[in-house]
């Protein structure tokens, strides 16, 4: 009985860690999106609009990244 309450706070603590998850595609939706409409204004600085862009994407997927570290620790570490 124990070992079954264990296992299923390891559960919910992994998807309670993956909730951050949500704030890197929120990020990444938000950076693709001003992207867009930055180029399509004014399509000369297509270069560096899109270079910061794909810093912006690299920034929100990191959050993601950690989050997934962070529940795949919880779920086979502790």
């Amino acid at each position: 009985m124990q070992g079954d309450i264990v296992a299923a706070a390891k559960l919910i603590g992994a998807g309670l860690a993956m909730i951050g998850a949500l704030g890197g595609g929120i990020g990444i939706g938000l950076s693709a999106h001003g992207a867009v409409q930055g180029i399509a204004r004014n399509p000369d600085a297509a270069g560096t609009v899109q270079t910061n862009m794909i810093l912006g994407i690299a920034f929100a997927e990191a959050v993601a990244i950690y989050c997934l570290v962070v529940a795949l620790l919880i779920l086979f570490v502790f």
